[in-house]
């Protein structure tokens, strides 16, 4: 079976290297984006998808637009007789989705169709769902609508962050990948209709989403915390400077929310709407990231103190 693997993030790594290690279904091409700025100097820096296709000779493609007129000539020249995406960051147009024989599927980080889009990962831990999985879809024209070929399913831990949710579900989605192609080859794989009315959006996130709303339970605060773990990151303000909060997680407590209600070795305790937010691990801006027992030490904070 001629495959084509469209990736950009990190996630996809594992199941393009399950298909380049398989004696049946290694790609014949690899798709990723262009390579993005970045780092002070922002020189163009390759995704890990392109690294691996180069040590792995895999023919490489980063077209501009996948929906350009070059681009599908190439994949029209390529003759696929499946596209697997995962992460690609691109959405296919109609033109790409009909062209291989056994059409296109998609790796999603979500149990579709809950947290369709950009960011089901995060999304999952800020719904405090207690599970989350990979979703293998037949892909169509709309987004992560397509009809369920299989999904597997793995629990989310209470201390789970979004790096780490991520780490486990790119494992999880190199088994459930070729357990699909098996399907597929055979004639066998399903085509489940997603419901809309149980369908929930994770759009794309922002840096302003890592903002603490205070007057939130802090059992929400906790979860905004480790949802945005790495990125963007969850931040309050103190005297006028970001404050990012790297650790946190909720304890007992009750004050006006965003104030200062003990500040010990153990964490900084912060009152919110219901309970208080326990400061674990911060970093003030342009500081290092440091405990709460070394940040206390150069900026000490008596309990009545506001946080923005």
């Amino acid at each position: 079976m001629r495959t084509i693997f469209c990736g950009t993030g990190p996630i996809g790594l594992p199941a393009l290297a399950a298909l380049a290690e398989s004696d049946k279904h290694k790609p014949c091409a690899v798709f990723t984006q262009p390579d993005n700025p970045a780092g002070r100097g922002l020189h163009p820096r390759p995704s890990a998808i392109k690294q691996f296709a180069l040590e792995k000779n895999i023919p490489l493609f980063q077209p501009e637009k996948i929906r350009s007129p070059e681009a599908l000539e190439t994949l029209r020249q390529l003759a696929p007789d499946l596209m697997v995406v995962a992460a690609y960051g691109q959405l296919l147009p109609p033109a790409v989705l009909g062209l291989p024989r056994l059409g296109c599927i998609n790796l999603h980080a979500s149990l579709l169709p809950r947290h369709r889009g950009a960011s089901p990962i995060n999304a999952a831990i800020l719904a405090g769902d207690q599970e989350t999985g990979i979703t293998v879809m037949h892909m169509d024209a709309g987004l992560d609508t397509g009809d369920i070929l299989l999904a597997d399913s793995l629990p989310i831990s209470p201390e789970d962050t979004a790096g780490t949710l991520h780490d486990k579900l790119a494992i999880l989605a190199a088994p459930s990948l070729l357990r699909a192609l098996e399907l597929l080859e055979t004639g066998q794989a399903p085509r489940t209709p997603q419901d809309p009315a149980l369908a929930t959006h994770a759009p794309k996130l922002k840096k302003t989403d890592g903002l603490l709303d205070w007057n939130q339970p802090a059992e929400a605060l906790a979860r905004r915390v480790r949802a945005l773990s790495p990125w963007p990151g969850a931040f309050t303000h103190l005297g006028g400077q970001s404050l990012k909060i790297h650790k946190a997680r909720a304890v007992a407590g009750q004050g006006e929310p965003g104030t200062v209600l003990s500040a010990t070795d153990e964490g900084i305790a912060i009152a919110a709407k219901s309970g208080c937010l326990l400061l674990i691990e911060l970093q003030l801006e342009g500081r290092k990231r440091l405990p709460a027992s070394e940040f206390l030490r150069g900026h000490p904070l008596p309990p009545g103190q506001k946080l923005a």
